[in-house]
């Protein structure tokens, strides 16, 4: 005995409601207690309902999933970009560090050459006016002794071939 498709009850019906909504011999038959009838399409209907509802949670439960791994997958990828950029990153501080360790060596050297020239040149100057200072001595002591000798000295082959 099965019930026609307009009898049969919605997930939230009553026990009652459906009783009251079947045609009178199938309420006589209930009166008569033909429940297990009754009681077995209920759990039958119920059964379907939450079988359907299982389904909806597992479809929904398999969309998450994949869209999860999507996701996962979408962050393994930004994770791998982020590490080479990193890496990349890494390499290029390494060779401008390098870089400018070198062009540091190089001013280093170039400071250290032109420190070493200019004691040179102060060497060579001092020197000079070392030698400067005896040759004005000498002049001043020539020109002190000729102011007083008023007889000019005799000129010397070379300055009279002059």
């Amino acid at each position: 005995m099965s019930t026609s498709p307009s009898s049969a009850p919605s997930p939230s019906t009553s026990k009652s409601e459906y009783y009251s909504s079947l045609p009178w011999f199938r309420r006589f038959l209930a009166m008569l207690n033909w429940r297990p009838v009754v009681d077995y399409e209920l759990r039958e209907i119920e059964f379907e309902r939450r079988e359907r509802e299982y389904e909806q949670r597992k479809i929904a439960h398999e969309h998450r999933m994949k869209q999860l791994e999507r996701e996962d997958e979408q962050l393994r990828k930004e994770d791998e970009r982020l590490r080479k950029e990193d890496e990349r990153k890494k390499i290029a501080h390494e060779q401008r560090m390098k870089r400018l360790r070198s062009e540091n060596e190089l001013l280093r050297k170039e400071d250290e050459r032109k420190r070493i020239a200019h004691e040179q040149r102060m060497k060579q100057l001092r020197s000079e006016n070392e030698r400067l200072a005896e040759l004005n001595a000498k002049l001043s002591a020539i020109s002190s002794s000729s102011a007083t000798n008023s007889t000019p000295a005799k000129p010397t082959p070379s300055e009279s071939e002059m």
